[in-house]
């Protein structure tokens, strides 16, 4: 977490909480006094950073990536990246796969596209060199213990400092954006000009979130010292925003009973998306995507209180967000904390390779992809162009072109033809046609599909039967996995009505655009839901009967209970932006330079003690009181108490903490850190 200067120091120091001398265990020499719990700050305002002249959104996504921008002085107008060099046939896309290249000696050489046809062209000997990763992302996602330290596999199998790569891509799309702004500038634009915005999932946990913060600081996207001047944007929030401003010609209505662009919802779910993609193809040429100030016609159709339901289906995960609108302004309250899971698109991937094990054999797989990862780069994106034609009623056969060196290595390594072991393997719908190919039926792609649509209908039908999830009036179905007929189809049949499901034209673009527009007002979210309970561990006086004897502390002739849990803030508990939960902590020694408190973490709202079962510890508040100086002694010659209030704030995307010495109304440098366990 990053330091932060508090505005309002000045307003913190009259609230002086009476002393009490319990001293948490795991803690030594931090005394908490008695809590005044959340606040409001006396302004509804985050404080206003320095002015930017631009804002550049970065995309980072599992499967593909990009950036966007708009100037403070035209936020009507955001530009999406140029096109990219490269691309794949049969699936148009503003943005570029998430794939990286290092040479042999590790440096970065190649992004995107460059980074996999350069890969692709390489000798099969040569390329068992070179370091090539691609659908990364995931790993902050499914590392428990995620720190600085943490590792990713190459496609050679080789490791790397996960930071590093993340560091590299996020290099590279600053140098890709400044240079396209300078361009456009006819000068050399310069980096303190721009704002920052880098998406996550909001499934994320705050370990995630800062370890995006720590490759941005690394890859000098902003430096340390000024950290406002990068903000992490929730994709699904994003998504949220920018669908307020969708008009009726940029958008499919897939539930309403009318007919849409010339459809009616019982044809084709398919057919008003194919129109949609035309549309946006007709308007690729211009990059600039104009946001009308007047909010969107399917907006003005919200009043007061209307609900819906952001579903963000990406690569890697899918992410819940059910909104919340507050008139006038139309700024978003959250009503449930985000869910959802790693049930993404390259969910399908994974099924297409466990067929492809189940045919020619988990131990042929995984050899080849070590001996030929290029070959099996080129399998997968010919699998990714089939995977985008599966649909409801489709009738013919996909067909999948397995490269050469698959057909050769698999007949050195068993001695007999893919064709023999296609037939032999029983696998239904699934043949091989003398061209060369994979010949699948579209039972054996839906099948592909089934598990981890199979999830997300699991998880939409839980979240619609949640008592604070009811009259939803939208459902907005946003991401690059969005467009899939099979997907949409499956909500649609979930649904049955209960609610419109809205598609925007450009449903890949929808995340990049929205978090152009968090960046310019960040403010826009009012109100979010907190998706953990949060707390330290605290001492309190002893009460008979209620609290467990093993628990008992007896210091100095007092009995205080050890291991309380004193909570900060509760799972799915709302907070208001700027809202802060107020602590008092003592130094143990007047000369103590810094304190260090650890914080707890649990998925449950009621937390007794720091013990019980499901709590664990998530990261630490570190008070730095170097720079400050201790108060002169107390009459009588005894030193003084120092009090240190801490201000932590939840309401934000990401946890910030800030701190002042009480007795001199100093600033004291507060963070907290979640990478560091």
């Amino acid at each position: 977490m990053t330091e932060r200067k508090s505005a309002k120091d000045t307003i913190i120091s009259d609230a002086m909480a009476a002393p009490s001398p319990a001293k948490s265990m795991g803690d030594p020499g931090i005394t908490p006094l008695s809590p005044t719990h959340i606040q409001q700050q006396d302004t509804d305002e985050t404080p206003s950073g320095p002015s930017f002249t631009v804002v550049v959104a970065i995309d980072f996504g599992t499967t593909s990536s990009g950036y966007a921008y708009a100037f403070a002085k035209e936020p009507e107008c955001i530009h999406t990246m140029r096109r990219w060099e490269g691309g794949d046939p049969g699936v148009s896309n503003q943005k570029t796969p998430t794939t990286i290249l290092l040479t042999p000696d590790r440096k970065f050489h190649s992004f995107g596209y460059a980074a996999r046809d350069f890969y692709h062209d390489l000798d099969p000997t040569e390329s068992k060199q070179w370091l090539y990763f691609e659908k990364f992302k995931m790993k902050l996602h499914t590392t428990a213990n995620l720190s600085i330290d943490t590792d990713l596999h190459a496609a050679n199998g080789k490791r790397v400092k996960a930071l590093d790569i993340f560091a590299y891509a996020l290099a590279f799309f600053k140098e890709q954006a400044l240079k396209e702004l300078s361009d456009q500038a006819g000068s050399e634009f310069d980096n303190a000009d721009v704002r920052w915005v880098i998406t996550v999932p909001a499934i994320w946990k705050m370990p995630a979130k800062q370890f995006m913060r720590e490759a941005a600081y690394k890859a000098n996207l902003v430096p340390r010292d000024n950290p406002e001047q990068l903000i992490i944007a929730l994709e699904p929030e994003a998504a949220s925003i920018y669908c307020r401003k969708l008009r009726l010609h940029q958008m499919v209505d897939i539930g309403s009973k009318t007919a849409v662009n010339g459809y009616s919802p019982t044809e084709n779910v398919g057919a008003g998306m194919t129109q949609a993609k035309e549309n946006v193809r007709r308007n690729r040429q211009s990059r600039t995507f104009l946001v009308e100030n007047v909010i969107g016609e399917l907006w003005a159709e919200l009043a007061e209180g209307d609900r819906y339901v952001v579903v963000d289906c990406g690569g890697g995960t899918v992410d819940l967000t059910v909104h919340q609108i507050r008139m006038p302004e139309g700024h978003l309250k959250e009503l449930y904390k985000a869910s959802g899971g790693p049930y993404g698109s390259i969910g399908i991937d994974y099924e297409f390779e466990k067929l492809l094990c189940k045919i020619f054999g988990q131990d042929f797989i995984d050899q080849f992809k070590v001996k030929r990862p290029a070959a099996w780069v080129d399998l997968m994106i010919a699998f990714e162009s089939r995977k985008r034609a599966a649909a409801p009623d489709r009738t013919n056969p996909l067909n999948i072109n397995l490269p050469f060196s698959f057909i050769d290595y698999y007949k050195k390594f068993r001695g007999h033809s893919v064709e023999h072991a296609l037939r032999k393997s029983n696998v239904d719908f699934v043949k091989w046609s003398s061209q060369g190919m994979l010949r699948m039926n579209p039972d054996a792609m839906n099948a592909l599909f089934k598990p981890t649509i199979d999830h997300i209908i699991q998880h939409l039908t839980e979240l619609f039967d949640r008592p604070e999830v009811t009259e939803i009036k939208f459902l907005f179905l946003v991401g690059g996995f969005a467009e899939s007929p099979l997907l949409q189809k499956a909500v649609q049949d979930m649904l049955q009505g209960r609610s419109r499901i809205i598609i925007p034209h450009d449903v890949g673009l929808t995340i990049l655009k929205g978090a152009v527009l968090f960046g310019l007002d960040p403010g826009i979210i009012k109100v979010r839901r907190s998706p953990l309970t949060y707390g330290v561990g605290v001492l309190n006086r002893w009460v008979d009967g209620k609290h467990p004897a093993d628990k008992l502390l007896v210091k100095e002739g007092t009995r205080w209970c050890t291991d309380v849990f004193d909570t900060f803030i509760a799972a799915d508990q709302s907070v208001a932006l700027g809202e802060t939960v107020k602590r008092s902590y003592t130094p143990a020694k007047p000369s103590q330079q810094v304190i260090v408190i650890h914080v707890y973490c649990a998925e449950k709202e009621q937390v007794g003690f720091i013990t019980d079962a499901g709590v664990r510890k998530c990261g630490t508040l570190r008070l730095d009181l170097s720079g400050t100086d201790p108060p002169p002694p107390a009459p009588g010659g005894g030193p003084t108490r120092r009090e240190i209030q801490t201000l932590m704030q939840f309401g934000d995307t990401e946890i910030r903490a800030m701190a002042v010495d009480v007795a001199t109304s100093r600033s004291v440098k507060a963070s907290i850190d979640f990478l560091s366990q």
